[in-house]
């Protein structure tokens, strides 16, 4: 669960940048589309936060912490364009997702309360990462970003 809390604290963090740094085309939507994504990945990771303290377990979200144990790759300096930031963000967003998703089967045998609290984080980062790839998305043009059913990713992993 250390490894959630990490990966939540750096999405949040990251999104911040991600939101003031922002410039171009449509920045305005974007800059506000952000603040969204940030506020629910703060949310999330003081609500799994909360639950690893429930557990009797202590949490580690300190800056130095986050930096050296984050799956995220770093978000560049600087000024980055509106259409950069969209798919920056998707990209983390998507990441973040699978790191919450090789934990939901090992966490929902010790704790299945936290493995629903799981579930619904990634069901709201999947819509987060939805609503952000669709920036730079045109008709009939399928997202890279698309998310595909645990189903269907199985089927492809079991047709390897």
């Amino acid at each position: 669960m250390q490894q959630i809390v990490v990966g939540l604290v750096e999405q949040h963090l990251q999104g911040k940048q991600a939101h003031w740094n922002a410039v171009g085309h449509n920045f305005q939507d974007l800059h506000l589309q952000l603040d969204q994504v940030v506020d629910d990945a703060r949310e999330a990771a003081d609500t799994i936060a909360e639950r690893v303290r429930a557990l009797a377990t202590c949490p580690d979200g300190r800056t130095d912490t986050v930096a050296a144990t984050t799956t995220l790759p770093g978000f560049p300096e600087g000024e980055q364009s509106a259409s950069a930031v969209v798919d920056l963000v998707t990209a983390r967003l998507r990441a973040t997702v699978e790191t919450l998703r090789t934990h939901p089967d090992q966490v929902d045998n010790e704790d299945p309360s936290a493995a629903d609290l799981l579930h619904a984080i990634i069901d709201s980062l999947e819509k987060h990462a939805w609503m952000v790839s669709a920036e730079n998305r045109s008709v009939g043009n399928r997202s890279p970003w698309a998310f595909s059913s645990p189903a269907s990713r199985a089927a492809r992993t079991r047709g390897r």
